[in-house]
């Protein structure tokens, strides 16, 4: 397939690439800061990836504004919205956009990120992904989908690949040690499985170990 990966150069985005070529797709690389044959891309000018979006297969989204951004929450939100937007006048119909955990249900009708434990510097970034997937969730015309990651996936998980997974919907997927865990090499697999083999059209899921 041809894919447009938006956020490329990003922690996540770099693993999905890479996921992504071993596999033997093809790769619009779609970043801020392109790398090396990367493309540079606004999220914010809709018409500008509406252009570099066209002919792709599937756009995958990475978007991430910075978790250090103050403007992390306003950012996100219109980022989103703009790359939403961009892949309709394109003409793509899939869309897969990474989003975070803060979403995800531990127990009926409470949220991960409106829990004391959740670490405040992150809460910015974790309400927007999670108010987002309330936008999308109204997207008729898209084959749209939302991945939220392990609860711990970070760079401290990263650089093991283990080629397994469980997947879950609206709740962390826990392993035998109670932990929700997945690596970004993980992540990558198991975005690019989704992208191979859709399961969760219109839908948001997660996966862990």
């Amino acid at each position: 397939m041809k894919i447009a990966l938006i956020g490329a150069s990003g922690f996540v985005g770099k693993a999905i690439a890479r996921e992504l070529v071993d596999r033997g797709h093809r790769v619009t690389a779609i970043s801020r800061h392109p790398e090396q044959g990367g493309v540079r891309g606004d999220v914010f000018n809709i018409d500008e990836m509406a252009g570099l979006l066209k002919g792709h297969d599937a756009v995958v989204s990475a978007y991430n504004p910075g978790w250090t951004n103050p403007e992390i929450y306003a950012d996100f939100m219109r980022g989103a919205a703009a790359i939403q937007e961009a892949v309709k006048r394109s003409g793509v119909r899939r869309l897969i956009v990474i989003g975070g955990a803060g979403s995800l249900y531990i127990k009926p009708g409470v949220q991960l990120v409106d829990t004391p434990q959740f670490p405040e510097q992150w809460k910015p970034g974790a309400m927007a992904a999670r108010d987002y997937l309330d936008v999308l969730r109204r997207e008729e015309d898209l084959d749209w989908t939302f991945f939220s990651p392990a609860i711990l996936m970070n760079h401290e998980t990263a650089g093991v690949r283990r080629g397994r997974y469980r997947l879950g919907l609206e709740n962390p997927v826990f392993d035998e040690k109670g932990q929700s865990l997945l690596s970004v090499e993980d992540l990558a697999m198991v975005i690019v499985d989704e992208l191979e083999r859709p399961k969760h059209v219109k839908q948001r899921f997660t996966a862990g170990y």
